[in-house]
């Protein structure tokens, strides 16, 4: 039998949450590192204050025995859509985007994301002359209500930006980063002119100093070519995803985009666990070529259990596993794509497990990286210093004398007579 269970280690509330510099100083103690030590972590003021060997550590608050478990930087999730999330069975007829409805969905969907390990999350969210700002100020909500637990950053994803309807869209995208959008984004291809498209997208964020984040299949080189002159030097940055169209270009004509975007600096997001409801979902982004030209690949989830994919898991370390399983990714790479690489893509401060960086930290039970992405279950989550999430799970069996005789471990590798919920 196994259970599995997830539990917020704190109520997201609706205020603005705990200042994190008043973070309680917390003992993570017997962690193993992926280069193989075991340490002792100490963790104050949201960030690391030191790491030492097993034991050397003195404890000036709470201690987490996170003997059995691997201790990594964070995920990050760098491409979510929460106005969209858990909506494919929906029992109530059409599915409703009152602020209300969106703001309980993207936060359910917050939370499971966050119990898989991401303490970071980008959501791409929808605004159109149907539902208005209204889907985008949900949330902005989410994303006050969750300080604490989550950082949820917000992509403005205009319809049209062209020609004379998309006049409107373009004065709704200005007041989407107005309320409070961070990064601003879209899909050209949807556009009747993309290029036009992307070149008022790469304007608006220059002039308010904002991230851009489009949606492309990538088949049109000429355009990926013309975005990529268009956003050379562009900061905070440019990401484009899922890009599953590259891999059915041919390999030099692919190879030459991948070598432009690299050139500009242009970040691709791929979501190996399907597309996402705004771009065409057959085939993946060309992880190798890409990689082989220098791009920063990061990799997200995309659709969480809506229409364009009803099983959307929204795990991090699932996109991971399928990027070492189908692409052939090194397992350590695999899991950078999903915690360093979306972290430096979503310009978020770089994690290692070393004194001064920010605690923001995912345990695992498990002795590896390639382990922890075959069978990640228990899992315990910190952010700014603090757990605010753990998964327990135990596996059992029936009449299992012969596992005993031969002391095979329930899960992960355990010491005798420890428990399994971690």
């Amino acid at each position: 039998m196994s259970d599995s269970h997830q539990q917020p280690a704190h109520s997201p509330g609706t205020g603005e949450g705990p200042d994190p510099a008043s973070a309680a100083s917390l003992l993570l103690c017997g962690a193993r590192l992926a280069d193989g030590r075991t340490v002792d972590v100490r963790l104050g003021g949201g960030r690391i204050e030191a790491v030492g060997t097993a034991g050397s550590l003195t404890a000036h608050g709470s201690r987490v025995d996170l003997n059995g478990f691997l201790l990594l930087p964070a995920p990050a999730e760098p491409h979510a859509h929460s106005d969209t999330a858990l909506t494919a069975f929906s029992a109530e007829g059409p599915v409703s985007y009152a602020v209300e409805e969106v703001q309980r969905r993207a936060t359910e969907a917050a939370l499971l994301q966050l119990g898989h390990g991401a303490t970071a999350l980008r959501s791409h969210v929808r605004i159109d002359e149907v539902s208005g700002l209204d889907p985008l100020e949900a949330v902005l909500q989410t994303r006050r209500s969750l300080r604490g637990l989550t950082e949820l950053a917000v992509v403005a994803v205009p319809r049209l930006l062209t020609g004379v309807a998309g006049a409107d869209g373009l004065a709704m995208l200005r007041d989407a980063v107005k309320m409070g959008a961070s990064v601003v984004g879209g899909c050209p291809d949807l556009d009747a002119d993309p290029a036009g498209y992307a070149e008022a997208v790469l304007e608006l964020a220059a002039e308010h100093g904002c991230a851009v984040d489009l949606h492309t299949d990538g088949t049109d080189p000429a355009r990926l070519a013309r975005l990529a002159a268009m956003s050379g030097g562009l900061r905070p940055g440019v990401a484009i995803g899922p890009c599953g169209g590259l891999s059915r270009l041919p390999r030099d004509t692919a190879a030459r985009a991948a070598d432009q975007l690299a050139s500009a600096g242009v970040a691709v997001t791929c979501l190996p666990q399907g597309g996402c409801g705004m771009t065409d979902r057959q085939g993946a982004a060309p992880v190798r070529l890409l990689r082989a030209a220098g791009v920063r690949l990061a990799a997200g989830s995309g659709a969480l259990r809506d229409v364009s994919n009803p099983v959307g898991r929204g795990d991090p370390l699932e996109a991971a596993y399928l990027l070492a399983s189908q692409a052939g990714m090194r397992p350590e790479d695999a899991y950078a794509a999903v915690s360093t690489v979306a972290r430096e893509t979503m310009g978020l401060a770089e994690v290692r497990v070393e004194a001064g960086f920010p605690a923001e930290l995912l345990a695992v039970r498990g002795e590896r990286i390639a382990g922890v992405l075959s069978l990640a279950y228990s899992r315990i989550v910190i952010h700014r210093g603090r757990v605010v999430a753990r998964t327990s799970a135990v596996r059992e069996y029936c009449d299992s004398a012969a596992a005993v005789a031969l002391g095979l471990p329930r899960q992960g590798r355990p010491d005798p007579g420890r428990g399994e919920s971690g």
